[in-house]
């Protein structure tokens, strides 16, 4: 009962809060069906509750936010639901439609109490904006900008963007790096989430980084384990998908599911169902490239055996031929030689002979020759052997004449000699020593 105070009428907080949860109750007394959006699911495992916080937005902000109870037997039976349809267990920034009354506690206040919820209208949604994405990129054209890239003719430089612990990932490399044909491949791990609030901003700062040193890579892949839609709802996100569209090198994803393609999936370069076939699809690369190439190496084998062939056949014929007609050619000039040969010895004899003779008369003719030189030379040599024998001092001296010298020096006319010389006179058989006492000329000088 309220009380009196100064004649006003109190009433205390719990009074009031007893009698708006009681209105409340009255008031609405049955459930109904709310569209929102729950930002956070806030689920606490000890107790097995949940307090989503729900929001509606409009133009990016919130225009009504109410609290929520999902007790656990709720909460249970719901997310079993999800798990059945979606395959997915209910998280934070989903839509969802969901069966709700209003309850009013005067401790924790008003809130909206969640009975049930529809996950069909969860799996709408998601198509909802998946169909928009796809609406603002072709609106952009922007949609095929990826597909348009050429792709390299030998992927082996591979970033890739991944959970490290992912069995996609794992199954990926197992098929790159342990295929039996030896194909090498060159990849560094970026690893981001794939699913959950924080995926988007996780992949496009990866492609980020990677686009700083996008000269060492050729293509990137995106890879995930596999899971179902709601699951891959980040991957029909505006951002996420305009940033591979954007992308300056093909890419390419494995993001591993069934059922519809995501905008991602659609915008990347090639897609494929599971990571193992994304694998595949870069070894048919090598496949498609070394398939050619092994034909034209068997070709050119081929082709240089038969050629051999051809022309060791063709080369043989040539070598009977040339040896034919190289022996008819060696016979033929055989004989035309031995000819030749019979000639030039029958000419050389005739030759020889008259040579002989003509050496012969030229013999003969030089001995006389030489004979008559020498009788000639010696008679010469004996008239010089005389005339010096005659003109040796000895013999002149014995002729009667005589060397007068004057200082070991032949006296050759008067004027050499003054009177009281000594001078020394040679005859034939001695010396006669005089002193010079006058010296005339003679005048048949004068």
């Amino acid at each position: 009962m309220p009380e009196k105070l100064t004649g006003k009428t109190v009433f205390t907080l719990l009074e009031v809060t007893k009698s708006i949860q009681k209105t409340i109750a009255e008031r609405y007394t049955s459930s109904f069906w709310v569209k929102a959006e729950m930002n956070k699911l806030n689920y606490y495992k000890q107790s097995g509750h949940c307090f989503p916080e729900l929001v509606e937005k409009k133009d990016g902000k919130v225009i009504a936010e109410m609290k929520s109870n999902l007790w656990k037997d709720d909460y249970q039976h719901i997310n079993n639901e999800f798990l059945r349809v979606l395959k997915e267990p209910l998280k934070d920034g989903i839509k969802i439609l969901f069966l709700a009354n209003i309850s009013f506690d005067p401790i924790h206040g008003l809130a909206l109490r969640i009975i049930d919820i529809d996950p069909a209208y969860t799996l709408g949604d998601l198509e909802k904006e998946k169909q928009e994405t796809i609406q603002r990129l072709q609106e952009e054209g922007l949609f095929n900008k990826n597909k348009s890239l050429s792709f390299p003719l030998l992927p082996q430089r591979i970033a890739i963007i991944s959970v490290e612990t992912s069995k996609g990932y794992i199954d990926f490399l197992k098929v790159i790096d342990k295929n039996a044909w030896d194909y090498t491949f060159f990849h560094i791990l970026f690893p981001s989430l794939l699913q959950g609030e924080k995926a988007v901003e996780g992949i496009i700062k990866q492609l980020k980084r990677i686009k700083k040193v996008l000269n060492h890579f050729d293509v990137v892949a995106i890879i995930r384990g596999g899971g179902a839609d709601i699951g891959l709802s980040a991957f029909n996100h505006y951002s996420l998908a305009k940033a591979i569209a954007l992308f300056p090198i093909p890419v390419i994803t494995g993001i591993g599911h069934a059922t519809n393609e995501t905008v991602s999936e659609m915008v990347s370069f090639e897609n494929a169902i599971t990571p193992t076939k994304l694998g595949e699809f870069l070894m048919q690369k090598f496949h498609d490239f070394a398939f050619p190439v092994q034909k034209a190496q068997e070709k050119i084998i081929d082709k240089s055996r038969r050629l051999m062939d051809e022309e060791g056949k063709r080369f043989q014929g040539e070598v009977k031929l040339f040896r034919s007609v190289t022996g008819h050619i060696l016979i033929k000039n055989k004989n035309t030689v031995q000819g030749l040969g019979q000639s030039l010895m029958q000419q050389s004899r005739f030759r020889f002979r008259n040579e002989r003779q003509h050496f012969m008369v030229i013999r003969d003719g030089m001995k006389r020759n030489t004979m008559n030189f020498w009788s000639s030379s010696r008679q010469v040599l004996n008239n010089l052997e005389k005339n010096i024998r005659n003109m040796d001092p000895k013999n002149v001296l014995k002729r009667g004449f005589s060397i007068t010298l004057l200082n070991g020096k032949t006296i050759r006319n008067i004027n050499e000699v003054n009177p009281g010389d000594h001078l020394d006179t040679s005859v034939f058989d001695g010396h006669i020593q005089s002193i010079v006492t006058a010296a005339n000329k003679s005048s048949d000088h004068e």
